[in-house]
């Protein structure tokens, strides 16, 4: 005699078709059954020249911790039947309420010594978006970005404009100096004596920005997520590139180039210098290549990755999750901090290329 062992959703289907055969109904086979939607949730707080050298044990333990705590919570919300949009949403949140990431309470510093920050986000349903650029007084940005998806009638709002909405939903306005750390702070002084030196060399603008390290460059949180009903969204959040100047705004607010979501393909978050992933269209191309050339997520990853943008000198990865739950957290870098969890593997988190 066959063994069947059936989840919490087949076994209740099975006691109705019970139920229904004794009142004369016919009993479904339990062939027919079908499983319980998968659900899964990908973070990432940056990708960049992380080195295992440059971490003490306690710090390390600090990082990876955080990292938990924003895949947990966002994989709760999932778990107890909560939209991917919620998930992700929380998910960023504790993000960028952590000083050790460039978004919110941890954004890098501009050239003027000031803070402005990028978020989008974007429900794989119906490929709804919003997005808000050069925010300097949003204390989750990511917020905001969802709030121009539902609320308003565009997809992407910036600077004194996005504030002004803000003030129309209730959204306080912080003091800009809430962003403010000491170890941010110290990273634009070192990028700004080495821009100085590069123009003391006669050096115009271009070439003194080309002089910054990877590390200056760099610097993103996000999230993706499958719910229990199929949906799939994506989120990003940033403070951008170290000294960055003239209203710069990088690939995190940009649908298909730092954020991508749609059922028929993918969900993607970017991290990394973001000029490229405006380019290379990062986001949406990895979609488009699973969706028309019928690609995994990882071959899709892997190829724009590292295929397109590392030859071209496009440093940074991508968080990736399909509507099977599948997950890939592919980057080029020496590092990126990431962490996922779905209905079928344990907590998994990372921060070093080698694991």
């Amino acid at each position: 005699m066959r063994r069947i062992t059936l989840n919490g959703l087949q076994l209740g289907i099975v006691l109705t078709s019970i139920l229904l055969a004794k009142t004369g109904t016919a009993e479904v086979p339990v062939e027919q059954l079908q499983p319980a939607t998968r659900i899964a949730i990908a973070i990432h707080g940056g990708a960049g020249t992380i080195k295992k050298s440059k971490f003490t044990p306690e710090r390390e333990k600090a990082y990876r911790a955080k990292l938990s705590e924003a895949v947990e919570a966002g994989y709760a919300i999932l778990a107890k039947g909560g939209s991917s949009l919620d998930a992700i949403t929380t998910s960023v949140n504790i993000l960028e309420n952590s000083p050790f990431f460039n978004a919110g309470k941890g954004a890098v510093y501009t050239y003027d010594e000031t803070h402005e920050m990028d978020a989008s986000i974007m429900y794989g349903k119906n490929r709804n978006a919003g997005a808000v650029a050069g925010v300097k007084h949003i204390e989750n940005p990511i917020n905001l970005a969802r709030l121009v998806m539902e609320e308003s009638v565009h997809v992407m709002l910036s600077g004194a404009g996005a504030e002004a909405f803000a003030k129309t939903q209730g959204v306080p306005l912080v003091d800009n100096k809430i962003f403010d750390t000491q170890h941010r702070y110290k990273a634009l002084l070192r990028a700004k004596k080495k821009l100085k030196a590069a123009e003391a060399a006669n050096k115009n603008y271009q070439a003194a920005h080309q002089a910054l390290d990877t590390e200056f460059k760099v610097g993103t949180v996000g999230a993706v997520a499958l719910d229990s009903k199929g949906n799939i969204a994506s989120a990003t959040s940033t403070g951008g590139m170290t000294s960055k100047r003239f209203g710069r705004i990088g690939d995190s607010p940009v649908i298909g180039a730092g954020t991508f979501a749609d059922n028929d393909s993918c969900a993607v978050s970017a991290t990394g210098h973001g000029e490229y992933f405006i380019r290379y269209n990062v986001a949406a191309d990895i979609c488009a290549r699973v969706q028309y050339q019928g690609k995994t997520i990882e071959q899709a990853g892997n190829e724009v990755i590292h295929d397109v943008l590392k030859p071209v000198g496009g440093t940074g990865g991508v968080i990736i999750v399909d509507t099977k739950g599948n997950i890939s957290l592919p980057f080029n870098t020496k590092g990126m901090y990431r962490a996922s969890k779905t209905s079928t593997s344990n907590t998994y988190v990372g921060i070093f290329a080698d694991e």
